[in-house]
């Protein structure tokens, strides 16, 4: 792993970004992952899209799975919802989200960026997949890095 992932997001502040997963999940059926590598070596939005999928977050029943992807020595990051949410919601959805966590990211606060920008997309999510009963939770809820 590198160093700059590490120095990015240490393990404390790791913990907390996956407690605001958990607390984003408890009142939507989406799912919300977090993956942070190096560089998107290039396009960042086919690079969000090509981890989306090797994470398999299309395998939810819905098809409500967000991801939020940093590329850190990029100093960029992008929001990827599967079909199920892009069908129902505006193209700029996501925007409220981006602008939380770039204006943390601006001032270097990247843990509190990720926590409100999760907590966030949770929010948003709630409104057009409130959460039911019997709702699992359909992916895992740690930080993905490579």
């Amino acid at each position: 792993m590198s160093n700059s992932i590490e120095d990015f997001l240490p393990a404390s502040s790791e913990i907390e970004v996956v407690k605001a997963i958990r607390k984003a999940e408890q009142n939507t059926s989406g799912e919300v992952r977090v993956h942070l590598e190096k560089t998107s070596k290039g396009n960042i939005d086919s690079r969000t899209l090509e981890v989306f999928n090797i994470l398999k977050m299309y395998n939810t029943k819905l098809r409500n799975g967000v991801l939020i992807y940093v590329a850190v020595d990029d100093k960029s990051f992008a929001i990827y919802g599967d079909k199920g949410i892009n069908t129902v919601v505006s193209d700029n959805f996501w925007n409220s989200t981006k602008d939380i966590i770039q204006n943390h990211f601006k001032s270097g606060n990247f843990k509190q960026g990720l926590v409100d920008g999760v907590l966030k997309a949770g929010e948003q999510l709630k409104h057009f997949f409130p959460r039911t009963d019997g709702d699992e939770d359909e992916l895992t809820n740690t930080i993905s890095k490579s």
